[in-house]
């Protein structure tokens, strides 16, 4: 029994560094949200209401980060968007990270160590997937107001 709770625990431990990485780059859009259901909430808005304003809130904040990254062409800027949504991924990573660690050891400086090595982890991976999440017409280029061109292969026959 103490060897299948072990298995289990790495298997667990394994699924939830996958589902940071995977939703890392959405902590920006959910601290706004957040943020705006609280603020409804402490102005007098019931609990349903206040959800009701912080989703759009944090849907909006996505969109719009990923409208601007894939709209902007000076690369300075595309990187300081990036870095808005990449800076709290990183954040929610190293505190991840600094759980797990200390779960598995105790509370010194390698367990610091290893959260900071998370933290860029995370943040990498949180500005990979900003830039992974642009269309395709968008990561073309359109130049001059025409899209760019499309090319074929011929057919067989």
């Amino acid at each position: 029994m103490i060897v299948l709770g072990l298995i289990l625990s790495v298997f667990a431990i394994g699924f939830f560094c996958w589902l940071l990485f995977t939703l890392a780059v959405y902590a920006l859009p959910c601290f706004v949200g957040m943020t705006a259901a609280f603020a409804a909430y402490h102005h007098g808005y019931g609990v349903l209401e206040s959800g009701v304003i912080g989703t759009p809130a944090g849907a909006l904040t996505l969109a719009a980060g990923q409208f601007l990254f894939a709209w902007v062409r000076v690369p300075l800027l595309r990187a300081g968007i990036a870095l808005l949504f990449a800076a709290p991924a990183a954040v929610a990573g190293y505190y991840a990270t600094l759980g797990i660690a200390h779960i598995a050891m105790p509370h010194d400086t390698l367990s610091t160590v290893i959260a900071i090595i998370g933290a860029a982890l995370v943040g990498a991976t949180a500005w990979a997937r900003m830039a992974i999440n642009v269309p395709p017409a968008a990561a073309q280029g359109i130049q001059g107001g025409a899209a760019a061109p499309q090319f074929s292969l011929p057919a067989h026959s």
